[in-house]
């Protein structure tokens, strides 16, 4: 074989074997890809599983509820409702006025009950989240506060008429709620600003209080408290951003995609 072929051979050789490499990175690429593609795909599985999960798992919190509050008011308020009947004809029927002493002391026991157990249930069967826009929720919330006189509080939003999907504002609500209580039982604050804006595709919550603040490294994880509104926010795809520092406050920001 002449310099010439084994030139032709050696060039050969070369390009199968550049090709033969460039195969290889090609398929570790497309596999990477691919890799990354179903990953993703996976993640968005999961996220959309579990919103859905959330949004059954509030759905039946909700009917839970009303089925209780139903319960207290058609069973346990009427059996309440009768035996204060019974008690009036008891203390109508004796003569005796340390009996009667007796019977009107039960009665009004039983009539604090009942009007403790109507106020219970009308809690429970409340709908107000669901007939009413984000706005008109946290509105009255402020207006509660106002009341109270424990500390001044404003309120804006760029948007009023705007509202959320009942799972986003039902978090939402909540989260203004725990954070408006800690704030009155424990901050001792003076003042509280809560801003809503609604953007192209998210809402963002922002409030804040000028209290003593706390280390948010010790949050309380059980409970119902702002660290499960933190797990529920990220649930549905938003975020949630808690700073505070001692003497210093406490700020909160959330921010969640509004889903059609």
């Amino acid at each position: 074989m002449g310099k010439a072929e084994e030139t032709v051979a050696i060039i050969i050789f070369n390009l199968f074997f550049i090709l033969f490499i460039v195969g290889i990175i090609m398929f570790i690429l497309q596999y990477r890809i691919k890799k990354k593609e179903h990953n993703t795909m996976l993640q968005n599985q999961f996220e959309i599983h579990q919103r859905e999960l959330l949004s059954t798992q509030i759905e039946i919190q909700l009917q839970t509820m009303q089925h209780i509050g139903r319960e207290i008011h058609d069973n346990v308020g009427q059996k309440l409702t009768l035996a204060s009947l019974y008690t009036q004809q008891l203390a109508f029927e004796n003569k005796a006025p340390q009996v009667n002493e007796s019977i009107e002391n039960i009665s009004k026991i039983i009539n604090e009950s009942l009007s403790e157990l109507r106020e219970l249930s009308r809690s429970l069967t409340d709908n107000s989240i669901e007939t009413n826009t984000i706005y008109q929720l946290v509105n009255q919330e402020v207006k509660k506060i106002k009341d109270l006189n424990l500390c001044s509080i404003s309120f804006e939003c760029n948007q009023k008429s705007n509202d959320l999907g009942y799972t986003q504002k039902a978090i939402l609500f909540r989260i203004i709620q725990e954070f408006l209580q800690n704030s009155m039982k424990h901050a001792d604050c003076k003042l509280i600003k809560i801003k809503l804006n609604f953007n192209i595709d998210n809402v963002q919550l922002l409030i804040e209080d000028d209290g003593k603040g706390f280390d948010v490294t010790k949050i309380n994880t059980s409970g119902i408290g702002l660290a499960n509104m933190q797990k529920r926010t990220e649930m549905i795809g938003g975020t949630f951003t808690l700073e505070s520092s001692l003497n210093k406050g406490t700020q909160l920001t959330v921010i969640l995609p509004i889903i059609e």
